[in-house]
């Protein structure tokens, strides 16, 4: 069974509507998707109705930004109740953070370049998570740049002056968070240095010791020595492995089913959220 475990759809910063990228699943002859969006359910619903009429397996999920002293940290939550007052309440926090900061970042290069607030919102589908990708989509149609990753090499990640943070919680507070919600706890691509800073493997360790249950080894973005790293961490630790596509839609290079889950890592992720309080089903065909 091919199970890929991280996806994103329009409702954060990919391409595609919800019930394309479970289309896209299904062609790439998965049986098995989780939409994992950047802070927010809100393709929950489309997705759910997409994989019933499709006959696939879906994964409720979302990955919530983290920051620790200045390091993003990304962590998957799966099976967890959307509704549930805690984390609900630090999204939304995390939500208003990522507007206002999306609105500095476009003040600045308004300086230098004809862009403005509006031409980003016209890349925003209502409900979704803005972030930086929209802005490099804004700036993609203005011609300012030939795609997203010009957009982020050039302007938008760290250390550019056009750069700005915004709110994340703390990684332990964001594990707990997603455990009272009914959830269970991945750590994304924890040790890809390709995409930035990474955290000390004591960080992982605080992070299994207030619940988290995963560690996303087999990730495009690691190499064979992270990958052999993660998996001897992971044993040491008593957290699964997972591997996935963390797919896009256009504009980035990773393609759905690249990294698959084994079927029996799935089958005890849903059995921890299943004997959580809040916790959610797999949806099976």
């Amino acid at each position: 069974m091919r199970i890929d475990l991280h996806t994103h759809s329009n409702a954060s910063d990919g391409t595609q509507l919800p019930a394309e990228v479970v289309t896209s699943a299904v062609e790439a002859n998965l049986q098995v998707v989780a939409l994992t969006d950047h802070d927010t359910t809100a393709g929950w619903g489309e997705a759910a109705e997409a994989a019933a009429a499709q006959g696939i397996a879906l994964v409720r999920g979302i990955e919530v930004s983290c920051n620790l002293a200045g390091i993003s940290i990304h962590l998957l939550g799966y099976l967890q109740d959307p509704t549930a007052p805690g984390l609900l309440k630090e999204l939304e926090h995390a939500r208003e953070s990522r507007e206002t900061r999306a609105q500095t970042i476009v003040e600045r290069l308004s300086k230098d370049f004809d862009l403005h607030w509006d031409d980003v919102l016209e890349q925003i589908e209502p409900g979704a998570t803005v972030g930086r990708p929209h802005i490099a989509d804004a700036m993609t149609k203005k011609r300012i740049v030939a795609n997203r990753g010009e957009a982020f090499a050039k302007y938008l990640k760290e250390g550019s002056p056009y750069y700005v943070t915004h709110y994340a919680p703390e990684p332990v507070t964001a594990v707990r968070l997603v455990k009272e919600a009914g959830g269970v706890a991945v750590m994304a691509h924890p040790f890809a240095k390709i995409r930035g800073p990474v955290v000390d493997d004591s960080v992982i360790e605080e992070m299994a010791a207030a619940g988290l249950a995963g560690l996303e080894v087999h990730h495009r973005d690691h190499t064979a020595r992270q990958v052999q790293h993660g998996l001897e961490l992971a044993a040491s630790l008593g957290l699964f492995v997972t591997g996935s596509s963390d797919y896009h839609g256009e504009g980035k290079p990773n393609e759905l089913g690249e990294n698959t889950t084994d079927l029996a890592v799935l089958q005890q992720i849903e059995a921890l959220a299943m004997a959580l309080p809040r916790g959610v089903e797999v949806l099976w065909p």
